[in-house]
């Protein structure tokens, strides 16, 4: 816990240091578990589940301001729900990652002498590890830390859209969906599991300088 602490803070002063820009999003992710076991079959069972997921990070232009690269500090939950008439079972992880992006302003729409609004696609890498992580079955609980279906290194490839509301005195507000595919780099088991997840987002933009 206190790597990651150090870890932000490390984050926090580059961002104030080099950046053009502040941020932190949170929002809603909404997964699909992708499991197959030893014999490669699928369960049928597993339905999507919900969760919450924070970022904070900063931006900064690359090339006339049209592209930028993003660096941040994330936390997601992947969640997910299943069960038969047998059996009801549950699991609720927790993802601490390190994620760099890069974002296009393919279209920018002033609203005054000021104001604007700007369209932007993105894609993003990010790299994550297991902080916390239970399995419910039937009313009882078992820890996933040392599950490497769970654990290890997961590899999360993103791609979305991103509507920014730009006030120059402040920074501005955003609203962001991305598609996310998340497969585990490290599981040298034949059971495999990935994460499939929408997200729709809300940010908060800071300039710096």
């Amino acid at each position: 816990m206190i790597k990651n602490y150090l870890l932000l803070i490390f984050l926090l002063s580059s961002a104030s240091i080099f950046s053009q820009e502040l941020y932190f999003t949170t929002g809603k992710n909404y997964t699909k578990y992708l499991y197959k076991d030893a014999n490669l079959q699928v369960n049928p069972n597993i339905q999507s589940g919900t969760g919450s997921f924070y970022e904070i990070g900063f931006t900064k232009p690359l090339i006339n301001k049209k592209i930028l690269y993003s660096l941040g500090l994330s936390l997601n939950d992947y969640n997910a729900i299943g069960g038969n008439s047998a059996n009801s079972y549950r699991w609720d992880t927790q993802y601490l990652g390190l994620q760099g992006g890069l974002m296009y302003q393919f279209y920018s729409y002033k609203t005054n002498s000021k104001n604007s609004i700007d369209f932007l696609v993105k894609t993003a890498l990010n790299a994550s590890s297991l902080i916390y992580g239970k399995q419910e079955l039937n009313g009882i609980y078992y820890d996933l830390m040392h599950q490497k279906e769970f654990s290890g290194i997961i590899l999360e490839s993103s791609a979305g859209l991103m509507v920014k509301y730009n006030i120059p005195s402040f920074g501005g507000l955003s609203l962001g969906y991305d598609f996310c595919q998340s497969i585990n780099i490290t599981n040298s088991l034949k059971e495999k599991l990935s994460f499939r997840t929408n997200q729709l987002e809300l940010g908060v933009h800071f300039n710096i300088n």
